[in-house]
């Protein structure tokens, strides 16, 4: 028999929701094959069973909350004892003689008359009723067997009938039900974000410095090389993004601060460039990050971008794969954005927004003027690491060598 345990996830995680079982009790699972999926406040993690045999038990539900190191599932080599969760009694009871009572079944509880009924709960509809101080006795299941589950116990609490407020005080605001709204629950992932945002904003001096680039030179260069570039590296494109984050990093090397962090008194400057992408999918954004890219030719970094968001969108990325970045892009351009005010990413002391390319009439001299592909790019920065001086030299040396891409090529 062996026990499913919420593995260690990360330093700073301590726990996770239980996202999709991918067994149920009854059911065969393999050595190594995935029993369950954790979602976590930054990636979703599959559980694997150790051990091959039958699920005899699951101690939680989808949309419970589990500490690591926490049992959630059994499984038994035999196949014997199988004990559904929504089925799980608490200890038996005890005769007068102290010989332990038999716990009835479902059925036994539901179908004779003649005992005292047993109600049958999940542990998480236990716990809700508990804090909402509600009768589990008092709950109608619509489960056919009579399991209560969390749900119904919410359900319970939304059509019970509210108490006549005291004549001092004002009834709650109700909905009004010509102006229909949808309300759904925060997701574990969205909560976080939400948080992390916030704190951000709260505990950082931010400020944000706008520039623009003219893109004509790297979309030329960009346009002739593409198709040998493809042919030369196994079909990986020659995108944008390349280009930009080796800019970045060459303007990290002139003003080393913008690559550092505060921790407690102390200046953390960083000797290294691990550049984190943003990239958005179904449950949010997430910053998947690429590493060394000071020592990456421009192949190499766009074939990890390019793998990275895959596995962001198809809910693969693990924590490695999102931790100890040293600096942000992100490019709200793909999405039409024209100029924005990006959020500093954790505890990075900057961020560099990039935006749509729109052609755009520009001066080329006091006499002529010249239709240009355009882009405004945004740094924001915390103003406790970065002074003005190295924010607009950082985002100058970025526009200087994206319109200079040789350059470009010579600084990586």
């Amino acid at each position: 028999m062996a026990e499913i345990r919420v593995p260690e996830l990360a330093e700073s995680i301590t726990e996770g929701t239980i996202s999709t079982w991918f067994k149920q009790v009854g059911d065969r699972v393999e050595k190594g094959e995935n029993i369950v999926e954790l979602e976590t406040d930054k990636v979703n993690v599959e559980v694997i069973s150790e051990e091959a045999g039958i699920v005899t038990e699951l101690k939680a539900a989808e949309g419970d909350t589990v500490e690591v190191g926490s049992v959630i599932a059994i499984v038994d080599e035999n196949g014997s004892n199988a004990q559904p969760a929504e089925q799980k009694s608490e200890a038996p009871a005890s005769d007068n003689n102290g010989n332990a009572e038999k716990t009835p079944t479902v059925e036994q509880a539901v179908e004779d008359t003649n005992k005292v009924e047993r109600i049958v709960a999940t542990p998480s509809a236990r716990k809700l009723a508990r804090e909402k101080g509600i009768d589990l006795s008092e709950i109608n299941a619509k489960d056919p067997r009579g399991l209560i589950r969390s749900h119904d116990v919410e359900n319970s609490t939304k059509q019970e009938v509210p108490k006549a407020a005291a004549p001092a005080e004002k009834a709650a605001p109700k909905e009004n039900p010509n102006k229909p709204v949808i309300r759904e629950k925060m997701s574990r992932r969205r909560k976080t974000i939400a948080n992390k945002l916030l704190e951000v904003s709260q505990n950082t001096a931010m400020l944000t410095t706008f520039n623009e680039v003219d893109m004509t030179n790297v979309m030329e260069l960009r346009k002739r090389k593409k198709d040998k570039f493809q042919e030369d590296h196994n079909g990986t494109r020659l995108g944008f993004m390349s280009f930009f984050t080796k800019a970045v990093v060459a303007a990290l090397k002139k003003y080393p601060a913008v690559n550092a962090e505060i921790d407690g008194d102390d200046l953390v400057l960083k000797q290294f460039y691990d550049i984190g992408v943003a990239v958005s999918t179904e449950e949010g954004l997430v910053v998947p990050v690429v590493r060394d890219c000071d020592k990456k030719n421009f192949a190499e970094i766009e074939g990890s971008i390019y793998d990275l968001a895959v596995k962001a969108r198809d809910k693969k990325l693990g924590l490695d794969d999102m931790m100890n970045g040293s600096f942000t892009i992100t490019n709200g351009g793909v999405f039409g954005s024209l100029m924005s005010t990006p959020i500093i990413n954790g505890t990075q002391a900057a961020i560099l927004g990039m935006h749509s390319i729109v052609t755009r009439p520009i001066a080329i001299d006091k006499e002529r003027m010249e239709n240009r592909p355009m882009m405004y790019i945004a740094l924001s920065y915390d103003h406790r690491i970065i002074d003005g001086k190295e924010a607009v030299g950082f985002l100058k040396t970025v526009k200087e060598l994206i319109e200079n891409p040789e350059d470009l090529l010579l600084e990586s």
